[in-house]
């Protein structure tokens, strides 16, 4: 015979499941302890166990002296994967909407440029002639929710193979591969900052929040630069994970430029 299990836990599937079928709403407050409490005929201690574990979980958020709320939708933003945002959000269940601001051939500011080795640039990733790339502008929405806006910098041989691509709805790593441009290695730096003007507006959220930027340089596996990616991460939205082993990922930590966020 099983032991049965306790109250508290039956309590927290059964809010879990409320959550997450959309009975209770991101953003929503859950009605008040002493109403919950009475609901499932438990005391207030046990009550509180339940909430706590749907808080560990990064379901609710308990305010003092306001309430208990719905957390908004969290995803997984992975260090320790070569995909792109969509197969990672899939492989996590979540539901990803892409909305393209920006979609045309243009010639590169010098910084970028200089990190995709284009003409003018020096180093072992420059090339000898002047080109555009493809700048792809996107706002990325988790559950219809703006979460991440970013500049896909894309340069040769993808950025004209792919200037008629509709890529609302794929993965821009996929579409490469598609034409013969496979990423097999990449470099990312994170830093944290705070919302701003212009991006606050497009995200459709009020300036100051807290938030990831992120600049990845995607590359083939003969070491030439073909994507430059710079998103804006809400905090609220995403989390950070990676996954850490003897032989696998390297993290670093330094110290911020001064000036920078």
């Amino acid at each position: 015979m099983q032991p049965r299990e306790p109250k508290y836990r039956t309590i927290a599937a059964d809010l879990a499941a409320a959550i997450r079928d959309g009975v209770h709403e991101p953003g929503q407050a859950l009605p008040s302890q002493r109403d919950l409490s009475a609901a499932y005929g438990v005391t207030l201690a046990t009550l509180r166990q339940a909430l706590q574990l749907l808080q560990d979980d990064g379901l609710i958020s308990q305010q003092p002296g306001r309430g208990t709320f719905v957390s908004e939708p969290r995803a997984a933003y992975r260090l320790d994967s070569l995909r792109g945002l969509e197969e990672d959000l899939a492989a996590q269940g979540q539901q990803l909407a892409t909305e393209i601001l920006v979609h045309e051939l243009v010639i590169p500011p010098p910084d970028v440029a200089a990190q995709l080795g284009l003409a003018g640039a020096a180093g072992p990733r420059a090339r000898s002639r002047v080109a555009t790339v493809l700048r792809l502008e996107r706002i990325r929405l988790i559950g219809g929710r703006p979460a991440v806006h970013q500049i896909s910098w894309v340069g040769e041989p993808g950025a004209h193979l792919l200037t008629d691509v509709d890529l609302s709805a794929r993965s821009l790593y996929a579409a490469l591969a598609e034409v013969g441009v496979v990423v097999e290695a990449a470099e990312e730096v994170l830093r944290p900052g705070v919302l701003a003007e212009p991006v606050a507006g497009l995200l459709r959220r009020a300036p100051g929040e807290a938030l990831f930027c992120s600049e990845r340089l995607s590359m083939t596996g003969d070491g030439l630069a073909v994507v430059l990616d710079q998103a804006t991460i809400l905090g609220s939205a995403m989390e950070i994970r990676t996954r850490r082993v003897a032989d696998g990922v390297s993290l670093q930590w330094t110290r911020p430029e001064t000036g920078r966020a």
